[in-house]
């Protein structure tokens, strides 16, 4: 039967366990309940060390009492036969408990009362041992648990010690680790000092949870403003992204649907207040709040504050922006060692280059000498009407084959017979280079299913071919994703590569 017999013997211990387990649980911060399941774990392990490891022998602390039954455990089986040799010993045959007038059932326990027994001084230390392991093992998952859900929170603490350079800090109910790295620069603490940082990571590892502390994260930035800043918390304002040099600068992004609100001036606070509060917790480090905009251009301009800028050049396909400033803007903009376009490109997501005034005139004039060239030798026209092309906007021969015959007359100068004889050059040259690339793409091994069932052009053909990939095979082996990376994501979408990807792997199923 599953029901304990009841309890005859006399208290093992001369002591209260139900009060030494309050204590100890009041002193922990658990459930008492563990503490007497480990008391319990424990006074079974000395039982077993009296009668024997091999035998299911299982303590009980009545829990109104105190009092303690040490019980042997035998499980209610059809046949031992069926049973393996290490376990005969804690089972029973159904027919030999019946003999002793038992009504039990397969699958049931016969628990059986132990007689008292004399914990000698071993037998105590052990179960001592057993019970501050038990406690601890439930001291550590009630501080994982207390923990775990406090990701992304700031908590106070104080310095426990020092161990180089890393800082164990003392949270009340747990430890936490703050790493050197973790630290802002040049920011040193000793023992006893107050500290705030920001939760990291919690982790259950083997010698307990494990708590990582960061003063240097993004997010520590971010709660602290969360904290300072009630439309932050409320979520009038939103933070869209954050770069910081941790302990030098930072860019925050803010942003709010509400067009009466200014979330630059609400971050601000009255004469800096709020933002005045950060930086102080922050060690002085510099916060530039940033006004963040859908046009990329405008947000990117912001970003680079307090630098002025003339001009966006923006290059989607390579994610990137060209920024334009004046001469002597130049150093604002960069920042000290670079760290203002750093930060205003990480906190945009796009790579920035600065230009001077001067320098992108001077680069534009080397473009348009570049392309004019190509115009005078693919054309075979002067320099007068190459110009006149590139001013008018045209970069490649590609662009004046694809130009309707009103446009290119539309410029200045030209007439019906001048604009049909470019197109017509234009068309003679594109098809003998599209020639000459394919026979060039034939001679490096290329098979003609990419050549005459893709739809790349021949300039496509040889950057796939220069990367190895030749056969119909080592396309179908390609993701899509790997595709648009080789031949360039403003020429090929992600719709396009996957029924190119797909369409290439139809004659594997077909062999199947």
């Amino acid at each position: 039967m599953n029901k304990l017999p009841e309890n005859n013997q006399e208290d093992l211990f001369p002591v209260d366990l139900l009060e030494i387990a309050k204590n100890i649980a009041k002193e922990k911060g658990i459930d008492s309940e563990e503490v007497l399941s480990a008391m319990e774990n424990a006074i079974a392990k000395a039982g077993r060390t009296k009668y024997g490891q091999e035998f299911d022998i299982r303590a009980h602390v009545d829990r109104k009492s105190g009092k303690i039954g040490l019980f042997r455990y035998l499980e209610v089986v059809e046949s031992l036969d069926s049973q393996p040799d290490e376990g005969k010993v804690n089972k029973i045959q159904i027919n030999e408990a019946k003999k002793k007038n038992l009504d039990v059932k397969i699958g049931e326990y016969i628990v059986d009362q132990l007689p008292q027994i004399d914990f000698g001084r071993i037998a105590v230390q052990t179960a001592k041992q057993v019970i501050v392991q038990k406690v601890k093992e439930a001291e550590r998952s009630m501080q994982f648990e207390l923990f775990k859900d406090k990701i992304g929170e700031i908590v106070n603490g104080i310095v426990k010690r020092v161990e180089y350079g890393n800082i164990v800090v003392d949270l009340g109910r747990a430890e936490a680790l703050l790493k050197r790295e973790e630290l802002l620069n040049r920011e040193t603490f000793r023992r006893s000092d107050r500290v705030r940082a920001y939760i990291m990571d919690v982790r259950e590892e083997s010698k307990g949870p494990q708590i990582f502390l960061s003063r240097a994260h993004n997010q520590f930035l971010v709660q602290l403003f969360a904290q300072e800043v009630p439309e932050i918390y409320d979520g009038i304002i939103e933070v869209k992204s954050v770069a910081r040099d941790p302990g030098s600068r930072a860019k925050i992004a803010v942003y709010s649907k509400e067009k009466s609100i200014d979330p630059v001036g609400a971050c601000v606070g009255m004469r800096g207040s709020r933002v005045q509060a950060v930086v102080n917790e922050l060690q002085g480090e510099k916060i530039d709040i940033v006004l963040w905009s859908e046009d990329t251009a405008t947000f990117v301009v912001n970003a680079l504050g307090p630098a002025e800028v003339e001009k966006v050049i923006i290059e989607e396909e390579l994610n990137k922006i060209d920024i334009i400033v004046p001469d002597e803007q130049l150093s604002l903009a960069i920042g000290r060692r670079g760290q203002n376009v750093r930060l205003a490109s990480s906190v945009s997501g796009w790579d920035i280059d600065i230009l001077t005034v001067s320098q992108e005139s001077e680069r534009r004039n080397e473009e348009l000498k570049r392309i004019s060239q190509i115009f005078i030798s693919a054309l075979d026209v002067d320099e007068v009407i190459a110009h006149l092309l590139v001013t008018e906007g045209f970069s490649s021969v590609e662009d004046l084959s694809l130009v309707t015959m009103e446009e290119l007359m539309s410029i200045e100068g030209f007439d019906n017979n001048l604009a049909n004889e470019l197109k017509e050059r234009a068309n003679v040259y594109l098809k003998k280079t599209e020639e000459e690339n394919i026979k060039k793409a034939r001679s490096m091994g290329i098979e003609d299913y990419l050549i005459n069932d893709t739809p790349f052009n021949s300039k496509q053909l040889i950057t796939l071919v220069e990367k190895e990939i030749k056969s119909r095979d080592d396309l179908a082996d390609l993701s899509s994703e790997e595709l648009i990376e080789i031949i360039g994501t403003g020429s090929l979408q992600k719709a396009k590569a996957d029924e190119i990807i797909i369409e290439a792997r139809k004659h594997w199923f077909d062999k199947v």
